[in-house]
């Protein structure tokens, strides 16, 4: 019987969640809860003069936004250092490890000869074997026993086979000489001691696997399934980088994009499933795996983005856009909505949410009904009032008294009313709309009417018709 699945997020605290982050994430996400298996989040926060408490705050709020829940309480990596050392203890007890007394300067003295003599500058240990009858009294670091022939293979679940000589693997550091673990066996003992069973990340950790593969090995560990995902580039082809516009996934919260459009359009990059661009979050869960990651870097590209959101805005139900929107707008630092302008807005968004892109587009349509009497004109809306006269509005208040308030009644009577004043509905639209938004771009006449109701619809009216 298969394990559980277990996957892991473990970013570094010096910063925002960064887009590429964001996107580890979501596919260790999806990947874990698809399977019904657990999804941890780590905070490798071992670089203590760069991790930061508002940096894992930051991570934690973008997770957040994103929906992507973990399992189980946070884990601090330097709240491990001592099992760390532990088990670099354990393999130096084993023969598996040994004390190397070198010095940085006898170490570089050995790479700048090596450089001149056209060799391999990786540093051979004089202390690999040495007696410990021999060993002085200074301080020393602890380096694991690479194997120093034959080959590593990752095998890998996106990149496939890949192959390294072990006479290219150094005896990599466990110990500093203060004691303190390094990064590299940090992961291999968390990942270990937290169950990992699939580690999907960047494929710039590549060449780490078969580093941290020689830790499993000595401690005769379960080796975890690889898969490492191929970097973000923006549309030139280059690394994404604050040249490309934004990184952090919280300054796209900030822009107004749903989280739900951001869910699938990370989950596109780099990752399809036959041609489907649109999908569910459902969807998503059921059909993500790893061999649909493909190997070239994807590039990340803002109009398809905003394609996705405007979709995911369209058939997002209407409770809880109205509960995003609010976030939005605590996200980006601006007034949130009242009660009733919250009400009122719910009420509006089937007429809202049909061609908007991103949040601040849907809330700038829904400005009629945000707003409160006296309405006030800008300059466009001014000039399409000055258009018609004063009688022609005043004519039709008490037309509308007497309405049925359905959209069919309200085009007849509308159309009815224009062609007795010999003109097309068209012409009459204009100093409508800014009668009851103050703007001369809204929604149509028709669904404003019925969203504001017939009071508030006649009393804008009688305002307007001064």
């Amino acid at each position: 019987m298969s394990k559980p699945v277990v996957t892991r997020f473990a970013p570094s605290p010096t910063g925002f969640l960064h887009i590429g982050g964001a996107r580890t994430a979501l596919f260790n996400w999806l990947y874990a809860r698809g399977r019904g298996g657990k999804f941890l989040l780590r905070i490798e926060d071992t670089d203590r003069e760069r991790s930061t408490p508002e940096a894992t705050a930051a991570i934690l709020q973008g997770m957040e936004w994103l929906g992507l829940d973990h399992d189980g309480e946070v884990v601090s990596q330097f709240d491990g250092a001592a099992r760390h050392a532990e088990v670099a203890h354990q393999l130096l007890a084993e023969g598996k490890a040994y004390k190397c007394f070198a010095s940085q300067d006898e170490i570089a003295a050995f790479r700048d000869q090596a450089k001149a003599e056209g060799k391999s500058t990786l540093y051979r240990s004089p202390w690999r074997e040495a007696d410990e009858g021999d060993h002085p009294d200074m301080p020393y670091v602890i380096r694991i026993k690479a194997p120093q022939s034959g080959v590593t293979t990752i095998k890998d679940q996106v990149q496939g086979d890949v192959t390294i000589s072990n006479n290219q693997l150094d005896d990599m550091i466990l110990l500093r000489s203060d004691g303190t673990p390094v990064y590299m066996l940090a992961v291999v003992v968390d990942d270990h001691d937290m169950g990992v069973t699939h580690v999907i990340r960047g494929d710039d950790h590549l060449n780490n696997a078969a580093r941290q593969m020689t830790i499993y090995e000595a401690m005769g560990w379960d080796i975890p399934v690889w898969a490492h995902i191929p970097l973000i580039h923006g549309a030139d082809g280059k690394k994404l980088s604050k040249r490309h516009g934004a990184l952090g996934a919280q300054e796209y919260q900030v822009m107004g994009y749903p989280a739900a459009g951001m869910r699938n359009y990370l989950a596109r990059l780099g990752w399809s499933h036959g041609d489907d661009e649109f999908f569910s979050d459902a969807q998503a869960l059921e059909w993500f795996d790893l061999n649909g990651i493909g190997k070239s870097p994807a590039r990340f590209d803002t109009k398809k983005l905003e394609n996705l959101s405007g979709q995911h805005i369209a058939v997002s139900d209407d409770a809880a856009l109205r509960q995003e929107i609010q976030a939005y707008l605590v996200a980006a630092e601006q007034p949130v909505l009242n009660d009733a302008q919250s009400n009122n807005l719910e009420r509006a968004l089937y007429c809202l949410k049909e061609r908007a892109k991103k949040l601040p587009e849907l809330l700038e349509k829904a400005h009629f009904v945000l707003i409160s009497r006296p309405v006030e004109q800008d300059e466009k809306a001014a000039k399409a009032l000055a258009s018609v006269s004063d009688g022609i509005l005043d004519e039709l208040t008490p037309q509308l008294q007497n309405a049925s308030w359905s959209r069919d009644d309200l085009e007849m009577l509308l159309k009815t009313f224009a062609e007795a004043h010999d003109t097309k509905f068209g012409k009459l639209a204009g100093p409508l709309r800014a009668a009851l938004a103050g703007r001369a771009v809204t929604p149509s006449v028709f669904d404003m009417m019925l969203v504001l109701g017939r009071d508030e619809t006649m009393a804008r009216l009688t305002d307007a018709a001064g």
